[in-house]
């Protein structure tokens, strides 16, 4: 059985699979919200009429788009629901989060840790992951490149599909199926998910092009999802459940607050005497809620301050120790 080890980190939770000391899976949840798992009472604000799908509002104020409904459901009822699918954003706008009616008792979302322990996973709750390349994941997903041996992953966020494309130096053929190896392994690490396109370099064979698809099902089976066949175009298209935001959307439509949580990962490890001083671009420091601050403050026990420097890119936050 796989053992994944679990962060629970100021907000922001992690979990990683590993592979010797390489992450083989990732996955993070950010608490609060609407979180996939999550039971709550919410009003009916808005109904289609004639539909079964209507938008509900839950108390603290965030929406939903609910299907499902039963026909007497009518708006301004009271009415519990599930949420299926965490709010996504995307450029410009977001989506709102997911929900349909349900008799379950009221509950918060499941933690990452709860999710993988009702999946049957053997889960390690650590202060500290074990020595891996979590830095260089995140690199990757604040990059949106994954290099591999003769080529690279290049993927882009858009309000239709996650997209990846390929390029590189080898034939095309050869950089094709490198590439098809290097996206199972890419998408396991980013927790990538939902509607994905790859474009691969063209292959007018259709052999070379079978070859392709061979090796995508050999990368990626055991994850569940359906696919096209390659086109003439060197173009595939696939579909998984979508759960939550992969590490690649939260890089990548909320830079800011994905670089000030890991900030915060790096302050808690730090080792010494002395006080915390976080240093980072004025918009990171702004998600830098007084409650994560004074979190941070009690699980190290120490002081903590923060300095601002513009010149400073949002993803090249730092954090030391400083003498009193």
């Amino acid at each position: 059985m796989a053992e994944w080890f679990v962060e629970e980190g100021i907000g922001e939770h992690r979990a990683i699979r590993l592979d010797g000391a390489t992450i083989a899976e990732a996955l993070v949840q950010w608490p609060g919200g609407l979180t996939a798992g999550l039971v709550e009472e919410a009003t009916l604000v808005s109904r289609v009429s004639g539909s079964s799908r209507g938008t509900a509002r839950f108390d603290n104020g965030r929406i939903a788009l609910v299907d499902r409904l039963p026909r007497d459901a009518a708006e301004g009822a009271r009415i519990r629901l599930q949420i299926t699918r965490p709010a996504l954003a995307e450029a410009g706008r977001a989506k709102h989060a997911q929900a349909r009616p349900t008799d379950a008792p009221i509950r918060p979302a499941p933690s990452l840790a709860e999710g993988l322990e009702a999946g049957h996973h053997a889960v390690r709750r650590v202060r500290r992951f074990p020595e891996c390349d979590w830095d260089e994941l995140v690199s990757e997903a604040l990059d949106g490149r994954i290099a591999f041996p003769g080529g690279a992953l290049n993927f882009a966020c858009t309000p239709a599909m996650t997209v990846c494309d390929v390029d590189g130096d080898l034939a095309p053929s050869e950089l094709a199926l490198a590439a098809a190896k290097a996206f199972g392994t890419a998408i396991r690490r980013l927790d990538l998910r939902g509607n994905i396109g790859v474009d691969f370099p063209t292959l007018p064979g259709k052999e070379d092009r079978r070859a392709v698809d061979s090796a995508l099902a050999t990368a990626l089976v055991k994850w569940p999802h359906e696919r096209t066949a390659m086109n003439g175009f060197g173009f595939v298209q696939l579909v998984a459940r979508l759960e939550r935001p992969s590490l690649l959307h939260r890089a990548a439509y909320n830079r800011a607050g994905f670089a000030a949580r890991q900030l915060l990962r790096r302050a808690e490890g730090l080792e010494g005497a002395g006080v915390i001083e976080l240093t980072a671009h004025p918009s990171v420091l702004e998600r830098l809620s007084e409650e994560w601050l004074a979190e941070l403050r009690r699980c190290t026990g120490r002081e903590v301050t923060t300095r601002q420097d513009n010149t400073l890119a949002m993803e090249a936050p730092h954090a030391q120790l400083v003498e009193r």
